[in-house]
């Protein structure tokens, strides 16, 4: 184990932080708060807040998409996860099942047509600001209310 460069009197903290220029990555030290901050007071869990962190950099998505990128099965992810972000208005039908044309080149030159057509969600203007005031609390620039996370 490499010897310490820290001096003597520090021995006896509770903690000491790095010298910023040692530190590559900053703004995720207040995660654990913050994701129970969203569990205890907002009814959001930290499995559906992480799938929204990703949403948040996406236009549209499908539930097969989110299903696959999360290594998820598809239908028990529309069964427990989904329900609770349309409730909360978290997410939208961004495009849906009858937008596609239903001209003859659409049936000879795409896969999905009309009546296979898998419906793209979106992040609602909620879920955007609820997604970004979580990075504001995990990188210390919002405060988190202390009086219901304890």
């Amino acid at each position: 184990m490499p010897k310490s460069k820290v001096g003597k009197s520090r021995m006896f903290r509770e903690y000491s932080k790095i010298k910023p220029r040692y530190i590559n990555h900053e703004g995720m030290e207040n995660i654990y708060l913050a994701l129970r901050y969203f569990d205890e007071v907002l009814n959001l869990s930290p499995n559906n807040m992480q799938m929204m962190c990703y949403m948040y950099t996406l236009e549209f998505f499908t539930v097969k998409h989110i299903a696959e990128k999360f290594k998820r099965n598809q239908d028990g992810f529309v069964r427990r996860n989904f329900p609770q972000l349309r409730r909360a208005d978290l997410i939208y039908k961004h495009f849906n099942k009858l937008t596609p044309s239903d001209t003859r080149e659409d049936h000879l030159f795409r896969d999905e047509t009309k009546y296979n057509y898998r419906v793209r969600w979106g992040l609602t203007q909620k879920g955007r600001m609820y997604v970004s005031r979580f990075y504001r609390m995990c990188d210390g620039t919002e405060a988190i209310p202390s009086s219901n996370v304890s």
